[in-house]
């Protein structure tokens, strides 16, 4: 689970919901037009401009800012080190069976374990890690798309929301709720969009990158289990996937 999304999210809305209470009430706030303007109207748009299984997709991609585990790098090294060691002394077969933390890495060991040739090895996986960065690319564009369309659907509201307002100046009854549509449409496109939409699309970017970055590290580390090298070279080179601070090897910790 990333707190750091969870708590950023919740505490921006506790923030602007106690604002609003302390302004005269929550309940002014609530204007059920203009949500049907900018929140079901935004979701239409994005709709639109992708492929419906694509857009439906995106809920299930979006997750992934708030649901994801990924291997500590470092951690992973170790680990692949470990194994590479094992696979030098007993051979790819010696590696058959071995349970390992991360499931990108266990695939690519029954890779290994059933002899495909180097070619074939970081074919497949490259494709693998391909697709889940693309469906990272997705998920960030699509909610960068609401991110963009959302202040324009509050624009929308609040242009409707005048053009109400103007029309009914005789009826003063009228030049409230007309204002109240004109006005909060603009706050749900700016809530939506800078709240919710653009952090879920840079943390989903995020994720893109960390997950690039663990896969390409693995296809690394098998290639050269592969290739027979020693597990020390094979150490020294993952561990330039690391941060210089964190590159010491595992015999310096």
């Amino acid at each position: 689970m990333d707190l750091a999304t969870i708590i950023g999210m919740l505490g921006a809305m506790v923030i602007i919901i106690t604002a609003m209470a302390l302004s005269g009430g929550v309940l002014m706030f609530v204007d059920i037009p203009s949500v049907l303007i900018v929140i079901v109207g935004s979701i239409f748009v994005v709709m639109a401009k992708f492929g419906l299984s694509t857009f439906l997709g995106a809920g299930k991609v979006a997750a992934k800012a708030f649901m994801f585990k990924t291997s500590d790098p470092a951690e992973l090294i170790d680990e692949i080190v470990e194994l590479a060691d094992v696979a030098r002394k007993g051979g790819l077969l010696s590696l058959e069976g071995k349970e390992v933390s991360n499931d990108f890495l266990q695939d690519g060991i029954q890779l290994l374990v059933d002899g495909h040739d180097p070619e074939v090895v970081k074919d497949l996986l490259g494709k693998d890690m391909n697709k889940a960065v693309e469906r990272h690319e997705t998920g960030a564009t699509i909610f960068s798309a609401l991110g963009d369309v959302a202040p324009a659907m509050g624009m929308i509201g609040t242009l409707v929301g005048l053009v109400a307002m103007l029309s009914n100046m005789d009826d003063p009854k009228s030049i409230g709720p007309a204002m109240a549509v004109a006005l909060l449409t603009t706050l749900y496109g700016a809530m939506l969009a800078n709240m919710v939409a653009i952090p879920i699309a840079d943390k989903l970017s995020l994720r893109r990158g960390e997950e690039s970055m663990v896969k390409s590290l693995v296809i690394d580390a098998l290639l050269a289990i592969q290739g027979g090298q020693n597990p020390r070279v094979i150490d020294s080179m993952l561990r330039n996937y690391l941060p210089a601070s964190k590159r010491g090897s595992a015999d310096d910790e």
